[in-house]
């Protein structure tokens, strides 16, 4: 047992962990010495700081212990967790750190997205992740520290509100201050009493009440505009914890058909990414790798990506809030419906959505994708009922964003209307989303797929994007397995069939959004825009302008 080493935090199956085995691995372990010079990179001060040890994520039980003490269990391959080690912590400085993860590659109740099943990838499905593959890392706190925190802005009512959590009971006489900043720019400054674990406030930005000038703060793809947050916890005359936090002034909505950010109709040019690399599968290959998946995203003209069956690194997410893209927020879908599966995906669902509510930059949540997990939902009372409690608890942790109840088709409770449509011929494309009329035909019948559209009434008002289409398959060298919607065999033949499906749901006067997938060929799916490596398979400025419609 550990007679191997690994390169955390890639998954055992990619080459970039040191050990590259794609082959089935159940149970994972891992074995790290903590030493002093690692805590005290942390800033831990043996007489005030307690040391939590972070975990970005783990696929998909993880069991900790540290000097053969059980820290806990933590369920799901997504989310972040988090254990106090202070009181575990050898006096000596030797600490030895243990993690089992386990995995069950069969097992189809836990939320997989594209893992496969199969011992090798297949159709759509790749390598699976075994273990850690986010980041992990040590931090020094105070006793008494902010744990969470979150912000939702008001524009009508110039405000902003924060919700913060406290690690523990604050003490009597204990303040909270906020300052908010913009540039150098002073915009409020708050202080007030903390005397439950958890606490709200309300900030007035009076800056926003003057209806002339109030969008020159807004946060949009073009202007991404981020306000500075300060918070200082203090009890008595001494400074307990102090945190910095951004949030962007925006809003989202639907009326009319339309898709709104800050109350003005926004058309999405969006691709769907994987987010995958061929060196380091799930996790980014370096954080300026996912830097530069952003900016690759707008370069190409998009203003929108749906991060597909993953819940992506929070680092990505910084990014996009910092350089202006919009997100559809996702997650990995469960393959069966039982109750193991409805408690493992809502639980994994609700801690992603707390986690990453406050990033400007998503602006949907999407549960499910395509009936995965709720395959018989069309006559299956208990499966709709799934769907639509999901997104409403979805609502009730966030009312800021619309919901799209299940991707694609067979929608039960959505706010915004979406169809999967990979028709090769573009001219059934324009003709199928061309009218009011022909548009209705599809969401009233059976849709491109010969799924319904919608297993509820319609609400005629609700937008109706085109959130999957595309998908042309080309490729200069033999790939085994390559797979696409469809195939094209030259690079003329390949640009020619990109452009025309791209021009073609652009001609809909009733479609307020598309998705085209996808960006990146992701293992033998080979249609992507850009080759595994991130080269163009077309010029990016020819690119561009098909996307942006110039």
């Amino acid at each position: 047992m550990f007679d191997r080493s690994i390169t955390v935090p890639y998954p055992p199956e990619s080459p970039a962990s040191g050990i590259g085995d794609t082959s089935y691995h159940p149970v994972v372990w891992y074995r790290r010495a903590v030493s002093k010079a690692d805590l005290t990179r942390a800033g831990h001060s043996e007489e005030k700081s307690r040391v939590i040890l972070h975990f970005g994520a783990v696929d998909w039980v993880a069991h900790v212990w540290l000097n053969e003490q059980f820290l806990g269990t933590h369920e799901g391959g997504q989310s972040a967790f988090s254990f106090d080690i202070t009181d575990s912590l050898s006096p000596e400085g030797e600490n030895t750190l243990i993690v089992r993860a386990f995995d069950d590659p069969h097992d189809v109740s836990i939320p997989r997205g594209k893992q496969d099943w199969l011992e090798s990838p297949h159709s759509i499905w790749y390598h699976r992740t075994t273990g850690i593959w986010q980041p992990v890392w040590l931090e020094a706190v105070p006793p008494l520290h902010i744990d969470e925190l979150s912000w939702q802005s008001d524009l009508p009512a110039a405000s902003v509100s924060l919700e913060l959590s406290f690690s523990i009971q604050p003490k009597d006489d204990t303040w909270a201050t906020i300052r908010l900043q913009f540039g150098d720019e002073p915009l409020a400054e708050a202080r007030f009493r903390v005397s439950q674990q958890t606490a709200q406030l309300q900030l007035t930005l009076d800056r926003q009440r003057n209806g002339q000038h109030y969008e020159e703060l807004l946060w949009d793809p073009e202007h991404p505009r981020l306000i500075d947050a300060t918070i200082i916890l203090t009890h008595g005359d001494e400074r307990v914890d102090t945190v910095s936090s951004y949030f962007g002034l925006r809003s989202v909505a639907t009326s009319r058909r339309r898709f709104l950010l800050n109350d003005r109709p926004l058309y999405l040019r969006s691709v769907l990414s994987q987010n995958y690399w061929p060196e380091s599968h799930l996790a980014a290959p370096s954080p300026e790798a996912l830097r530069r998946e952003v900016e690759l995203i707008k370069e190409l003209g998009f203003n929108t990506a749906r991060i597909h069956q993953k819940a992506e690194d929070p680092r990505f997410l910084f990014w996009a809030d910092r350089l202006g893209l919009l997100i559809w927020g996702e997650t990995a879908s469960a393959y069966d419906f039982n109750p193991r599966a409805v408690v493992s995906l809502t639980t994994e669902w609700m801690s992603l959505i707390r986690r990453d509510r406050s990033h400007p930059s998503i602006v949907v949540w999407v549960p499910f994708n395509e009936s995965w997990g709720l395959q018989h939902i069309a006559h299956s009372p208990q499966q709709q009922a799934f769907s639509r409690s999901l997104t409403d608890l979805t609502r009730a942790i966030d009312p800021t964003r619309p919901v799209i109840s299940n991707d694609g088709w067979e929608h039960t409770s959505s706010d915004i209307w979406t169809i999967h449509d990979y028709d090769t011929d573009p001219t059934t494309i324009i003709n199928r989303y061309a009218s009011d009329s022909s548009v209705q035909a599809v969401l009233e019948g059976f849709g491109p797929n010969g799924r319904r559209v919608s297993v509820t009434q319609l609400d005629h008002e609700q937008p109706i994007m085109l959130t999957e289409f595309g998908g042309v398959s080309y490729i200069e060298e033999p790939i085994a397995g390559a797979w696409g919607y469809s195939t094209a065999h030259n690079a003329p033949e390949f640009e020619t069939k990109v452009v025309e499906l791209i021009c073609a749901a652009q001609q809909s006067p009733i479609l307020s959004g598309f998705c085209y997938t996808q960006l990146t060929d992701t293992g033998q799916e080979t249609n992507g825009l850009l080759r595994a490596d991130r080269t163009p398979k077309i010029p990016i400025d020819k690119l561009r302008a098909t996307i942006q419609n110039r």
